[in-house]
């Protein structure tokens, strides 16, 4: 049996339209000079402090259409920011973050859930001072979209979760230095 060509034309075309689409999972490396982890805490009742870390790193890996993603991330806890020196150095001692034998934390996801196109929360296991917990990251905006800059494909996300430093043995004044600690997490990266 002889099909004429554009029968031919035809059926290819509603077949290629028909198969679903199946887009590759893409990875994104983490913008070191966009992406910052802030924690914060409570300080005597007087105050909420605030501080950063000055180096991040890590990569994203993103499947947009299958609604999937992983994220692995490490802090330098070295580079810690409360904006004074000498607190800098005191908070690095052993019986708080103890870089000395634990220069970095890592979060690697476990799970992340999406409300429609975009991540909702970020289930994973935090790691500090050796001690890994299971916490759930809430995603408060994500954008992803090409970088007017670099001229990549570049997505952006703010996340939060609360932890108590007791867990990750660094409790030391608490409860008087608030042992739940806040950590907002501004990120960016870029298609690799």
């Amino acid at each position: 049996m002889k099909f004429p060509t554009k029968t031919l034309a035809a059926i290819a075309l509603a077949i290629s339209t028909a198969a679903p689409v199946a887009a590759a999972p893409e990875t994104y490396i983490v913008d070191g000079t966009h992406s910052y982890p802030r924690f914060s805490y409570n300080h005597f009742g007087y105050s909420t402090q605030l501080s950063r870390f000055n180096n991040t790193s890590g990569n994203i890996v993103l499947d947009r259409t299958a609604k999937n993603a992983a994220v692995d991330i490490t802090i330098d806890m070295t580079s810690v920011d409360t904006g004074v020196a000498e607190f800098d150095e005191h908070i690095q001692a052993g019986d708080l973050f103890d870089t000395a034998n634990h220069p970095t934390a890592t979060f690697t996801s476990t799970k992340v859930n999406f409300n429609g196109d975009v991540p909702a929360t970020i289930e994973g296991e935090l790691t500090i001072k050796g001690i890994t917990r299971p916490v759930t990251l809430t995603v408060t905006s994500f954008q992803a979209m090409p970088h007017p800059m670099l001229e990549k494909d570049a997505i952006g996300a703010n996340a939060h979760v609360v932890i108590r430093r007791s867990e990750f043995n660094a409790g030391k004044f608490a409860p008087h230095v608030g042992d739940e600690v806040r950590i907002d997490i501004a990120l960016e990266a870029v298609k690799e």
